[in-house]
């Protein structure tokens, strides 16, 4: 009777739902607790940690640490003896401390590792600070005094510590202003000036070659010239005043060694006292690391400051392989289901099609640096851009060719799903179409084409999935590790499709193995990983809401 009940079950089906269920389940949780752990150990590096003060316990004497725990193991003692350590021979095992101790231009390295047993007199100063730096790293240490202009304006025992803070605070922000104005007039103003003075140039060689610089011509791109060069020349005061403004005040602090250096406040992003903030002062304090992690460039070898450029980079190129992509794959996808005669040629050219999905994206690199770069490239320099050679215009990697190999490489998916949708349109709907006196083209670009919307709308949505996280083919065709511009600006044409670009995915390979600093990469890592997650979620949603605004507007006609 059991046996016959098993079997029953079996023959139900239950089993197998409660498998698929559990499958499911596991994969969802997976998937969840994945993306918990990197966000946890990315958007967990822009707290303010607090920052201790200790005796580190040596053989022979002990030094002063001052530092923030970022990272714990535990270790073996018997790999600990092997390296030099003395342990109780009872001892199996010791926890190890990673601390950052900052100072990177005092000590040449700013992480440690500490076993917590070797600590000694532990605790938090609420005076001891951190100095985010725009070069060396940051700075742990303690305020001694501020100087201006050579001359010190505040010292410590003669002010009030809170007073001398705050003094500091106040000048570290007119320097960020400072440094603001200056960016604005470098990159906007003289950037300007930049692109119009190599316009002119260009004119001028263009006019050369085509034997048509004449004496009026000539004097009318001089007297453009001169007047460039008098605007750079009134920029260039005004910066050389903003930078003797900009190197006006330092400070006076003191490491964990006792030794006291002159830091410029020039050099300072942000200064903060981690021991003494409020729980709120801690959350604006995250949410502005935050914030600058979005909105801003990169610096100290890509292991500080923000991501924007990569950001930018990834949506633009994902936004302009989408405009290309699509109209290609639909194209080819309508013409194998509507027009082409149904036979052998068709199957092998979904066969070739289907196969191309599986071909690996490095070989769409090496294909689009011949094919796109040297040939195609090289050949519109030589048509099109002759006055700026022997510079490459756009016969060399850039955004353009980028998108157009990711094109390349998604297409076969969008012609998949678009086949696929158009396979569901019932004959019926085209023959009553066709009946009404409707033409062929007619009958496609207003009925077929609308119904099949939703099914294109997924064939873009799993061709950005692809395209977004590619990492390989981009390293041939366009990406870099720093983009010194963005390819948008106000400079005609406003787009500039020959720029290279930055990229979220190889910003992470880039922090993660090729940074000189593994330490302080390690927590950008993850960071830039989740930002990556968020971006082709937020791609995918919006082509999602997309496709189910298609499907109820053209819900009507499948009925």
């Amino acid at each position: 009777m059991m046996r016959i009940g098993i079997k029953q079950w079996f023959a139900s089906g239950l089993p197998w739902i409660w498998l698929n269920g559990a499958a499911v389940s596991i994969n969802v949780i997976m998937v969840v607790g994945v993306l918990a752990l990197i966000a946890v150990r990315g958007l967990g590096h822009f707290w303010p940690a607090p920052i201790l003060q200790a005796q580190v316990q040596g053989q022979e004497q002990s030094t002063s640490l001052i530092g923030s725990i970022v990272d714990d193991e535990l270790v073996s003692a018997e790999q600990l003896r092997g390296s030099g350590v003395v342990l109780p021979a009872s001892q199996e095992s010791a926890k190890r401390l990673l601390i950052k101790t900052g100072n990177r231009d005092v000590t040449r390295a700013d992480f440690v590792w500490v076993l917590e047993q070797s600590l000694r007199q532990i605790t938090y100063p609420q005076e001891i600070m951190a100095l985010e730096r725009r070069e060396w790293g940051n700075f742990y240490g303690r305020l001694v005094a501020i100087k201006q202009a050579g001359t010190v304006v505040a010292e410590q025992g003669k002010q009030a510590d809170q007073e001398m803070w705050q003094l500091m605070q106040e000048r570290v922000k007119r320097s960020l202003n400072i440094y603001d104005d200056i960016q604005a007039i470098e990159k906007g103003a003289i950037g300007e000036i930049n692109h119009g003075m190599e316009r002119l140039r260009l004119k001028n060689r263009s006019l050369e070659l085509e034997n048509q610089l004449t004496p009026l011509l000539q004097a009318e791109l001089e007297a453009e010239r001169r007047q460039l060069d008098r605007r750079y020349t009134g920029l260039q005061q005004q910066l050389i005043d903003l930078y003797a403004a900009f190197e006006r005040d330092s400070m006076i602090a003191e490491t964990m060694s006792g030794t006291q250096i002159e830091i410029n406040l020039s050099k300072v992003v942000r200064a903060y006292r981690p021991n003494g903030m409020t729980n709120m002062a801690k959350v604006n304090f995250y949410m502005s690391k935050i914030w600058e992690f979005v909105s801003t460039e990169p610096r100290e070898a890509n292991t500080e400051g923000g991501v924007f450029p990569a950001i930018f980079g990834t949506v633009l190129m994902v936004l302009l392989m989408s405009v290309m992509v699509t109209p290609i794959g639909v194209v080819a996808a309508v013409y194998l289901r509507e027009y082409a005669k149904q036979g052998l040629i068709t199957r092998i050219i979904r066969i070739a099609v289907n196969n191309l999905a599986g071909v690996p994206s490095i070989v769409y690199g090496v294909f689009g640096l011949g094919f796109f770069i040297y040939f195609l490239g090289g050949n519109i320099d030589e048509l099109f851009f002759a006055a700026a050679a022997p510079a490459p215009t756009f016969g060399t990697p850039g955004l353009l060719w980028a998108s157009l190999t990711l094109a390349l490489l998604t297409v076969p998916v969008v012609i998949v799903a678009t086949e696929e949708g158009l396979s569901r349109i019932p004959r019926a709907v085209r023959e009553g179409s066709l009946a009404l006196g409707a033409t062929k083209s007619e009958t496609l670009w207003r009925i077929v084409l609308p119904m099949a919307s939703p099914a294109i709308m997924t064939g873009v949505i799993l061709a950005v999935a692809r395209a977004a996280g590619e990492v390989a083919p981009l390293m041939l065709v366009g990406v870099v590790k720093l983009a010194p511009s963005l390819p948008l600006d106000g400079n005609y044409p406003y787009l500039h499709l020959d720029q290279k670009f930055m990229h979220l995915g190889f910003h992470i390979y880039d922090v993660g193995f090729q940074s000189p600093n593994v330490e302080a990469a390690r927590p950008l890592v993850y960071a830039t990983a989740f930002l990556l997650v968020l971006v082709i979620a937020l791609l995918n949603l919006s082509a999602v809401a997309l496709r189910n605004r298609l499907r109820e507007k053209y819900k009507a006609l499948e009925s």
